[in-house]
């Protein structure tokens, strides 16, 4: 049986700039490989020597889709080497902006990237010629989303109005009750999207993964809760780095990370939904029963569902914060600098997302480290890759290599915010 080799030197349809390469033998896959090419863009060095205060809005660049877990990250994280916790109507404009984002971030990945895969397009141009109505309902969704962050963040893109403490400026009510309106349409179209994204064919594929995600006593999880698993891993963010370990391959300029006792692992919507499904708001909870998810979903390419679901919960959540708002009394919590060290994990639209600094006596950051989602799910990408494709070997060259495309895309990485760091060994001779 010949050798066949599926190449795509320029994956389509993610942000960033990434390839892979997959080899078949015997009748088997003997090999498969995300390469990730972008350069990598330094963000730990960049911030060594910058005030604290300035890592919310440089942390923000890493991302244009995402840069609000960023920011949030950031905050969380210097409030907690600060000894700051930030309570109340604070606390929960911070999780009303994370839903802004979740709504954007899920809605752009299952409209304008991810369909065209399970409906036979090339791209969402050509598909709206003829599924225009889907289209427009996810243009409609993620402005809906990008509403939210404009009101908070003082713009759709990089938001500017988060600090460590809070924000420079908190909304008027009402400001956030003139979103409540648009969110209401939103969330009926979310539950919309639930129901168009269930219907698509799927191929019938499963994985036993080992799901890591944040979980809270009370909520879904966007900001705080401890670092779980389904394997018995049940930790505070404090003690991520003794759990988890990230190493350099050469294929990628973006670190790999793995369990510190050995394997791979999965972080993101499908980690979220197995380990906070009784957290879930109850239309969230119902619409996922009604696309036949159950409480699990061990499924990869159904991934896209369960990102419907959870925009539909970011709908519902954030109403429910504008519900009940009230406007504080100040728009930051006081802070003074100090030596000291913090770390703060939260949930990026595709997952766990670790960051820990370190401060000198004026507040200066002498140490950074980011560990994005898709970093961390690379391992996980590759393994999906060589475990799935093989039954899929009876398919053309052509078809092949776009399932294995879809394959990545169900991960929707974010591979420019993978390539923050680069570790480089240097010898003078």
């Amino acid at each position: 049986m010949p050798t066949r080799t599926i190449r795509v030197d320029t994956l389509a349809r993610v942000e960033g700039e990434g390839a892979l390469k997959v080899v078949i033998r015997d009748g088997a896959v003997e090999s498969a490989q995300l390469r990730i090419f972008e350069p990598p863009r330094l963000f730990e060095a960049l911030l060594r020597g910058r005030a604290y205060t300035e890592a919310p809005d440089i942390t923000a660049r890493i991302c244009g889709i995402c840069p609000v877990a960023y920011q949030m990250s950031a905050v969380h994280a210097m409030e907690n080497a600060l000894g700051v916790t930030v309570a109340g109507p604070l606390r929960d404009l911070r999780r009303l902006l994370y839903c802004g984002e979740w709504i954007e971030s899920h809605t752009l990945h299952i409209t304008m990237l991810h369909a065209p895969d399970f409906l036979g397009y090339d791209g969402a141009i050509a598909m709206a010629r003829d599924h225009g109505d889907a289209v427009r309902r996810g243009l409609a969704l993620k402005k809906a989303g990008n509403d939210i962050m404009t009101v908070l963040g003082g713009r759709e893109i990089h938001p500017i109005n988060v600090r460590v403490g809070g924000f420079y400026r908190a909304p008027r009510k009402r400001e956030l009750a003139a979103l409540a309106g648009r969110l209401e349409r939103a969330r009926d179209a979310a539950l919309e999207m639930v129901r168009w994204t269930s219907g698509f064919e799927f191929p019938d594929r499963e994985r036993d993964y080992t799901f890591v995600a944040l979980r809270h006593p009370e909520e879904y999880p966007f900001n705080e809760g401890r670092i779980v698993s389904n394997r018995g891993l049940d930790i505070p963010a404090a003690d991520y780095e003794a759990n988890f370990a990230q190493m350099q391959v050469a294929r990628s300029t973006a670190l790999h990370s793995r369990l510190r006792e050995g394997g791979s692992y999965l972080t993101g919507p499908l980690a979220r939904y197995h380990l906070n499904f009784d957290r879930l708001s109850p239309i969230a909870r119902e619409a996922a029963r009604a696309a036949g998810l159950g409480r699990s979903c061990t499924n990869p390419y159904r991934s896209i569902v369960v990102r419907a679901v959870e925009v539909l919960y970011a709908c519902d959540e954030a109403l429910r914060i504008i519900g009940r708002y009230e406007e504080p009394d100040e728009a930051a919590v006081t802070l003074e600098p100090r030596a000291a060290s913090g770390l703060a994990a939260t949930e990026a639209p595709r997952g766990l997302l670790y960051h820990r600094y370190r401060l000198d006596a004026g507040g200066t950051i002498t140490e950074a480290r980011i560990v994005p989602p898709t970093s961390q799910n690379q391992a996980a990408i590759e393994e999906d890759l060589a475990s799935l494709i093989g039954g899929f070997l009876e398919l053309p060259q052509d078809a092949l290599r776009n399932r294995c495309e879809q394959t990545v895309r169900n991960y929707d990485p974010c591979i420019s915010c993978a390539t923050h760091f680069l570790r480089l060994e240097s010898v003078r001779l």
